[in-house]
């Protein structure tokens, strides 16, 4: 019988990579640890829907690239009238979410299609600018900032978490061993830590 057991998309990382003295410039962890799942609003019922999260969970939902969270929820903005959801509680988020909204949105659990992996450290904008189609200027993108965007030429969902700065970058799992190897080689003049967690 085949191995089912739920296994990392960044499985078999190195501890350390690039710059071998002093601290790491750079350290990453594999956020296998959370529950996603994306919720897309009903035709007409994007109301509904805000009212519904506002009241259940504390939560505006946001209506531009950004991220909010309240007791262990967090929502990112993905689109117009779409969330990427996120726990780490190991809840059944999806499940939990149909059934607070499901009249008003489309939820489905994406636990199984993507991939999250956090990125911090003092040089982790350095690192991260090298691919990114953004300006992560602190004056242009702060904590509780998000976009949808490319890192280099793969789709991802990307937010900030706080000053550190730390980030989370969520990508299709089938693209986590392209992202690794980029981020492995844009971090490398810095020093790359591998925390797992």
């Amino acid at each position: 019988m085949p191995d089912l057991t739920p296994r990392s998309a960044f499985i078999g990382l190195p501890g350390r990579s690039g710059r071998a003295e002093g601290e790491p410039g750079v350290t990453v962890r594999p956020r296998d640890d959370l529950a996603l799942a994306r919720v897309i609003a009903r035709k007409g019922r994007a109301d509904d829907l805000a009212s519904i999260v506002r009241s259940r969970y504390g939560l505006d939902l946001p209506t531009m690239p950004k991220r909010v969270e309240q007791g262990g929820l967090a929502l990112i903005w993905s689109g117009p009238g779409q969330w990427l959801a996120v726990a780490e509680d190991g809840r059944d988020l999806a499940r939990e979410l149909a059934d607070a909204a499901g009249a008003f949105a489309a939820v489905s659990d994406q636990g199984d299609g993507l991939a999250v992996l956090r990125v911090a450290g003092p040089h982790a904008r350095d690192a991260l600018i090298k691919g990114v189609g953004l300006d992560l200027h602190p004056r242009a993108f702060g904590p509780g900032d998000a976009a949808v965007t490319v890192i280099a030429h793969i789709g991802a969902q990307l937010w900030q978490l706080d000053d550190g700065p730390t980030y989370e970058i969520a990508i299709y799992r089938s693209f986590a061993g392209s992202l690794w190897r980029w981020l492995e080689a844009s971090a490398a003049e810095f020093g790359c830590a591998v925390d797992a967690g």
